[in-house]
């Protein structure tokens, strides 16, 4: 192992875990027993009948069951072309979060964007009962924090692997606008509904809200 992935290994060592987890989990869903991962899906109308039943005081241990699928969804995924594409830009753009913030920022952000990726998806649907899982609203919530914190500060050109040389911020923060206007141009058309585009979006905007009014400045990044 020569020095550059020592580096990468020590710093980004709980990512590479979650990408790890997220495999072995795959692997379990196609080799193991059918329908043995529904109970971690999210099911938009099983999250709303729960939410009813917390404003009218009948919650069990069932509903908060239920709520947790609003995370573990994001460990899920449909098949082998689904998981390697959000892993690719989740490893670019999460790994991008940990060389800025750190290890603690980027679980934040994970679970933050986990959370309102599917409740976008939910409020978009919330009487449906079709299933929810992949980690896309997670990637749209690292990207939507890049776009955010390279419009607010001056960051240094990334060196993430698959990129093969340091590339301006700007580039990836314009990759991310063209992402999520696609993202919202499809669900403006209502198409290709086994596409959960209202937790890119949820996901999205709660990672461009971290980085404008919660994150702290990067000690590689400049003020404006």
């Amino acid at each position: 192992m020569n020095w550059y992935e020592h580096r990468v290994v020590r710093q980004q060592w709980m990512l590479l875990l979650l990408i790890v987890l997220m495999c072995l989990i795959q692997g379990f869903q196609t080799f193991g027993p059918e329908g043995a991962d529904d109970r971690f899906m999210v099911v938009p109308l099983e999250i709303t009948t729960s939410w009813q039943a917390v404003g009218s005081g009948e919650a069990t241990i069932d509903d908060v069951s239920t709520f947790l699928t609003l995370v573990s969804n994001t460990f899920l995924h449909g098949g082998g072309s689904h998981l390697v594409y959000n892993l690719l830009f989740l490893w670019i753009f999460a790994a991008l979060a940990v060389e800025l913030l750190g290890t603690r920022w980027m679980l934040v952000v994970y679970f933050l964007t986990a959370v309102a990726g599917s409740l976008g998806h939910i409020f978009l649907n919330p009487y449906e009962d079709h299933q929810l899982l992949g980690a896309s609203g997670v990637v749209m919530g690292f990207e939507g924090l890049y776009l955010g914190m390279a419009v607010r500060w001056r960051l240094p050109e990334p060196h993430v692997f698959p990129i093969a040389r340091p590339i301006p911020p700007i580039n990836l923060g314009i990759l991310t606008v063209v992402g999520i206007s696609f993202d919202y141009y499809r669900l403006m058309q209502h198409s290709e509904i086994n596409i959960a585009y209202g937790a890119h979006l949820g996901g999205f905007m709660v990672g461009l809200f971290l980085a404008c009014f919660v994150v702290p400045r990067p000690k590689m990044a400049e003020a404006r």
